[in-house]
């Protein structure tokens, strides 16, 4: 009885002993550190539909979307924009192209995505396409070009102001701040808000050289914010 007390005894000891060792009792401050900075959006994405109209009122002599294409293309060519920065968006409407032999009123759709880093392309390339074939634009996205180096800029800057508050903070107790124990990182707000869009009038020539007025948007784009934030687990010694 005696040996199984003993026991008993020796096992709790070690297992305070255990328990003991594996709790850190270091002392500790924890803090958040957090950086931001504004940029403005450098990549446009573009939405443009071409759609075929007839130019007479008897609805027989048409304006195909073969011929559109031609002068979209063209365009995005005279403007220098890489042929993998313009796709077709949708072709749902396209799709029944076929059936306008049977159906001579029909109207083919077509729509495309243009990536663009300078709106005054954009406007150059709608100035050179029919406007009675452009059925609509607008703006379908954009993006900042240096977002990846922005990011890891304002993380190193946020964990640099989580140490430098962590410093003030022992130093005002009179101690001194160890190394760093631990860091979490935040999720930042990357999310771009939508643009304000604005009419404004481009002159523009037609065959029979009378100027026609086109409707085009003028883009007011809003700087974006973006925050970063960083915890930091420090020693203190």
């Amino acid at each position: 009885m005696k040996k199984i007390l003993l026991l008993s005894l020796l096992s709790m000891f070690i297992l305070s002993a255990a328990f003991a060792q594996s709790v850190d009792l270091r002392r500790k401050i924890e803090v958040t550190g957090s950086a931001e900075a504004e940029v403005t959006p450098d990549i446009i994405y573009m939405s443009i539909s071409l759609k075929e109209y007839f130019k007479d009122n008897n609805n027989k002599k048409k304006v195909e979307i073969g011929e559109l294409e031609r002068q979209l293309q063209t365009a995005v060519l005279n403007a220098v924009i890489p042929m993998e920065n313009f796709t077709i968006d949708n072709i749902s409407s396209y799709a029944n192209w076929l059936n306008q032999k049977k159906t001579p009123d029909f109207l083919a759709r077509k729509q495309y995505r243009i990536k663009v880093t300078d709106l005054n392309k954009f406007n150059q390339i709608m100035a050179a396409v029919d406007p009675k074939g452009i059925e609509a634009s607008n703006i379908a996205g954009y993006d900042y070009s240096k977002m990846e180096s922005l990011k890891k800029e304002l993380k190193i800057k946020a964990i640099l102001a989580a140490k430098e508050k962590a410093t003030y903070l022992t130093e005002a107790i009179g101690e001194k701040l160890g190394s760093a124990l631990g860091i979490r990182e935040y999720s930042g707000n990357e999310s771009f808000p939508q643009p304000m869009l604005y009419n404004s009038n481009i002159r523009m020539r037609g065959d029979n050289s009378l100027s026609e007025t086109i409707v085009m948007p003028e883009i007011d784009f809003k700087k974006v914010k973006l925050i970063y934030q960083v915890n930091v687990v420090f020693e203190v010694k």
